[in-house]
């Protein structure tokens, strides 16, 4: 994925390219991909059950 990212006043402010509604802030850009991989494990995993089994597939 792609993050967009700039320097606000006080924080690194971000979003994801493929996901623009997923955006967030950090005191480092460190924080900042930290909170932005949050955001998007946060939105992908909405719907699931704590829980869940995972298994590896090829496309």
């Amino acid at each position: 994925m792609t993050m967009i990212y700039w320097k606000g006043e006080k924080y690194w402010l971000g979003k994801l390219l493929e996901h623009p509604e997923i955006m967030t802030q950090g005191e480092t850009l460190e924080v900042l991909e930290e909170n932005i991989k949050d955001g998007y494990l946060l939105m992908a995993m909405d719907d699931v059950p704590e829980e869940y089994q995972t298994k590896e597939i090829v496309l």
